[in-house]
């Protein structure tokens, strides 16, 4: 009895197998954080990469919806449906003078906002949030009849006045938080060293608040170009290029399209490529 119990006390631990699961567990939870944003990622890019596949289409009959076989006929002739181009040229031109507009009152907003004290201050900044907030059905019908009622006629400026109100609270928001990050010392320190209000302004508030008025601006302009309800409700007769998409779907929707809309999504790639190689730039020297 005794030889036995030496015996299983003197014998070797008998060896495990390795824990793969709680090795795999393990690597799931360093890594889930780029997983979930890869799965995102691929999410929102994939209905881009659908665009790009049928945009080298040839589709046999009205409708773009199924592959046939590859050309390039309409990379080569991007303008070959009537009005497409037209439609184009009038989203860019609204969409370019809408930014501006809601860039500037955006921006002098957000620093009232954000460097003064003034009676209604919580209500202007609810105001601010409000178009935010709510459908944009609601604001396109109030903004329609707002214009019935003073006798405007829809076109080209009901659209660009609706999409500057509309982009102005997005505007603001950016600004306002670039603003309130600001160090009031940088601005005391160019006083003391002699510089006037003006100097100051544009040589120390307007470079370090720039980076959230190009974000305003960038925003502005992309949701002026996208925007298809607020139009719709004050176009009148005038076709934007999202509502001549939506009136080509009904009737079969060109390749053209896919084109026009390949080429937006590589240049706000360029974009945002550029600005980051910029960005690393910039901290490292």
């Amino acid at each position: 009895m005794a030889d036995t119990e030496t015996t299983a006390a003197t014998a070797p631990p008998t060896k495990r197998p390795p824990r793969t699961t709680n090795k795999a567990l393990l690597w799931l939870r360093r890594n889930l954080v780029t997983l979930a944003g890869l799965c995102t990622l691929a999410y929102l890019i994939l209905p881009n990469l659908v665009v790009l596949v049928f945009s080298f289409n040839k589709p046999n009959g009205r409708f773009n919806y199924q592959w046939q076989r590859f050309s390039t006929d309409a990379w080569t002739d991007p303008c070959g449906v009537a009005d497409l181009c037209g439609s184009l040229g009038l989203s860019l031109q609204i969409a370019l003078w809408a930014t501006l507009g809601a860039t500037a009152l955006g921006t002098m907003i957000a620093f009232a906002l954000a460097r003064y004290r003034f009676r209604a201050r919580s209500g202007v900044n609810a105001l601010i949030f409000l178009p935010m907030a709510m459908p944009e059905v609601v604001m396109a019908a109030s903004l329609a009849t707002l214009f019935l009622n003073m006798g405007i006629r829809f076109g080209f400026w009901t659209i660009l006045i609706a999409h500057i109100m509309f982009c102005l609270s997005f505007v603001v928001t950016a600004v306002k938080a670039r603003v309130m990050s600001m160090d009031p010392r940088l601005e005391q320190a160019a006083q003391d060293l002699y510089a006037s209000p003006a100097q100051t302004f544009l040589r120390v508030t307007l470079p370090i608040a720039a980076p959230g008025i190009a974000a305003g601006a960038l925003l502005s302009f992309a949701l002026s170009f996208d925007d298809f309800i607020i139009t719709n409700f004050n176009a009148g007769s005038t076709v934007t290029f999202p509502m001549f998409v939506w009136g080509s779907a009904q009737r079969g929707t060109p390749v053209q399209i896919n084109v026009i809309g390949t080429a937006m999504f590589l240049v706000a790639v360029v974009c945002v490529i550029v600005g980051q190689l910029a960005g690393r730039r910039r901290k490292r020297s």
